[in-house]
């Protein structure tokens, strides 16, 4: 694990704000100048793996119309050729407009420290997939020694969203394609990751469309009845049908026992004489 460089988050974030929804100043700053499109490679290790073809095309359509108000952030590699750090959606939309330049400022970022800065540009953004996000923050953890902490302090991001974004990383593959695509939801991957079956609950989920609430439930009747499953064939009671048992058999004051089959079952109320059968008679009626 590559030990964290100091004073590299801090600086960092102000050049992200630098870089975010501010229009470009009227006097160019230091270190801006303007780049051949051609000349400007993308990052092959940012977060984002997918482009959307509408908006990357409404940015496109902006651009043709009011120029890139924004400059891209680059670094120079080797050869007189330049890395995207931050900025390739106004990179891509340019080669749509058919620009042949773009303003840049360029920045000395060695191979490290850039791709550490495109990471958290782009979890910064709000237009990442949660698993894009999850990715980026896991590549802060991993390969920078960031902490949770950390991380949601150089992305401005709450700790508990960064540590729920990471649990995504735990779903089966066929549940993060269904995050990538939509279909699921943080809050429906929380219910997934407590199933016993994660990945036959997100099929379910994303055919049935459920809400948060209904996969929560249908996690809990999943778990019960696996764990009865698990109970039969091992002659061991299900915790939880112990636990109820329990709370039953205090309420009425009688021994009360529970067969669970699957979604089925029997609960048997003991007595040991016709005044506890009075009794059980009295508090079912009332």
């Amino acid at each position: 694990m590559a030990a964290k460089k100091a004073g590299l988050g801090r600086g960092l974030s102000a050049l992200m704000e630098e870089m975010g929804s501010s229009p470009a100043p009227a006097e160019p700053t230091s270190g801006t100048a303007s780049l051949p499109l051609g000349l400007i490679d993308a990052n092959p290790n940012q977060p984002r793996r997918q482009f959307d073809e509408v908006a990357l095309n409404e940015l496109a359509d902006s651009i043709r119309i009011k120029g890139v108000l924004q400059p891209i952030l680059v670094r120079p590699t080797e050869a007189g050729r330049y890395e995207i750090v931050a900025g390739e959606r106004r990179w891509r939309a340019s080669q749509i407009v058919g620009l042949h330049e773009i303003p840049v400022i360029i920045r000395s970022f060695n191979e490290a420290d850039g791709f550490e800065a495109a990471i958290i540009e782009n979890v910064q953004r709000s237009d990442l997939n949660p698993m894009e996000e999850a990715l980026g923050y896991q590549r802060l953890v991993h390969d920078f020694g960031h902490t949770q902490e950390m991380v949601a302090a150089v992305t401005g991001k709450a700790r508990s969203h960064v540590g729920n974004l990471l649990r995504l990383l735990d779903l089966p593959e066929d549940a993060q394609t269904l995050v990538k695509m939509g279909l699921l939801t943080v809050g429906h991957a929380k219910a997934v990751l407590q199933a016993k079956d994660p990945a036959g609950l997100a099929r379910e989920i994303a055919a049935r469309g459920l809400t948060v609430r209904q996969a929560e439930e249908a996690a809990r009747k999943s778990n019960l009845a696996q764990a009865a499953k698990i109970a039969r064939t091992s002659g061991q009671k299900n915790p939880d049908l112990e636990m109820l048992e329990s709370q039953l058999s205090e309420t009425l004051g009688l021994k009360v026992s529970i067969d669970a089959r699957g979604r089925r079952g029997t609960v048997t109320v003991k007595f040991s004489d016709l005044d506890q059968l009075d009794t059980i008679v009295e508090k079912l009626q009332a």
